[in-house]
């Protein structure tokens, strides 16, 4: 039997030229064993039928809100609480748009305010609305709140650009959605993961202080993935504004020193340490008790050393834990990556050259590469931080596996 099947995907189809791939989504969910519940958009009808949908679903597709098929339930409300999972494919700006302002002004959007279930969104749009600020606030706003995007892709529009901002193609989405409800589960069960994320914050006054570009996004979907894989996971992580994934128990922490003592505290109940934050490599060796006043052209701090929370984790680390550092580099990264898995103990480390498109700090995407003992293991192309913290937790619980048969 497939992870599909018996599951209720509530599909809902945005008004443009990208709905056709939609039908053969729908195809593709429904023969999985999927009961696919369309709802479209009154600008997706002018290029797909309803019944295209129906006929592929073998249900009714949904368009009007006072359309009511069914007296005795409330249709957006009977779908809302039905749906294992909303996926919006095409997913339009206007779209996303009301679901980031919360309006509910047709049928798919007062579903989507009613339901509970996992939202997942695949846009498609012109290259240059895609990359609009107000539609990237809406989506970091969505993101915030739990919402999953599956990122389009780039090639030729339809309305003649070349770029970013045609749909997924309907396999890709297939794969995520699969993705979404197997997530290799069990792979971690009964492991403890500890994952560190974000910057850290080094106070020098009251009002100021000291911190980098981290998002923590990395850190988050490590997290979120390891739960998904059957994992009891704390997160420790530095002041962030994204929402904390289900199933996660966060610590929150502020300076390089509170990360520390937090790690430290919970470091021999783990097995997999992933210390993906961004700690401060210095602190000032005087925090003001007073806002420090403008007195002249120019003012000299004087920082110290943080303590190096990988490397007291590697010293600690017993033969049945396992460690994955980050190294987020701007040259040498195969170099300085192997440099700092060897001086730290770390049984993996993930390297990143921040300077490179679609990598680094505070992106959806990244570009890495993984290392062990032996060198290079792994280079992957650019993905989503879901699609690499997943390929990580793959990697680390094959080696565990694997040590252990050998032990």
């Amino acid at each position: 039997m497939g992870v599909l099947q018996g599951k209720t995907i509530v599909l809902g189809v945005c008004g443009g030229i990208a709905a056709y791939k939609a039908a053969a989504l729908t195809s593709k969910l429904t023969q999985a064993g999927a009961v696919v519940r369309v709802i479209m958009t009154r600008s997706a009808v002018q290029f797909v039928a309803p019944l295209t949908f129906q006929t592929l679903s073998r249900h009714h597709v949904f368009v009007d809100t006072f359309d009511e098929k069914d007296p005795s339930v409330v249709s957006h409300i009977n779908l809302a609480d039905s749906a294992d999972l909303v996926l919006i494919a095409p997913a339009t700006a206007n779209t996303i748009g009301k679901l980031a302002l919360g309006l509910g002004d047709d049928m798919l959007s007062t579903t989507l305010l009613a339901t509970m279930a996992p939202i997942w969104v695949a846009p498609a749009m012109n290259v240059h609305m895609y990359a609009n600020p107000a539609v990237q606030t809406n989506m970091e706003t969505l993101r915030s709140r739990g919402v999953r995007f599956i990122e389009p892709g780039e090639g030729q529009l339809a309305c003649g650009y070349v770029g970013k901002g045609r749909l997924a193609e309907p396999e890709e989405i297939f794969a995520a959605v699969e993705r979404h409800f197997t997530g290799e589960p069990g792979r971690l069960a009964g492991k403890r993961v500890l994952v560190t994320a974000g910057g850290t914050v080094e106070r020098l006054d009251p009002v100021r202080y000291l911190t980098n570009d981290s998002s923590g996004k990395m850190g988050y979907a490590i997290a979120e993935e390891a739960v998904r894989m059957g994992a009891a996971v704390t997160l420790v992580s530095g002041p962030s504004a994204l929402a904390v994934p289900a199933g996660v128990t966060l610590v929150p922490v502020q300076s390089a020193l509170d990360m520390r003592e937090a790690v430290l505290a919970r470091l021999t109940e783990s097995q997999i340490i992933i210390k993906a934050a961004a700690v401060a490599d210095y602190r000032p060796a005087v925090v003001a008790e007073q806002k420090i006043k403008k007195k002249s052209d120019s003012l000299t701090l004087e920082l110290i050393k943080n303590p190096d929370i990988l490397q007291e984790i590697g010293s600690l680390k017993t033969k049945n834990q396992f460690v994955i550092g980050f190294a987020a580099e701007t040259e040498a990264l195969d170099e300085h990556a192997m440099d700092k898995l060897k001086r730290k103990n770390c049984d993996l480390i993930v390297g990143n050259d921040v300077s490179q498109e679609g990598a680094g700090f505070g992106g959806d995407t990244n570009v890495v590469r993984f290392y062990d003992q032996n060198g290079l293991v792994q280079a992957l192309p650019i993905l989503s931080k879901w699609d690499v913290a997943r390929k990580l937790l793959e990697l680390a619980a094959d080696r565990m596996a694997a040590a252990a048969g050998e032990s």
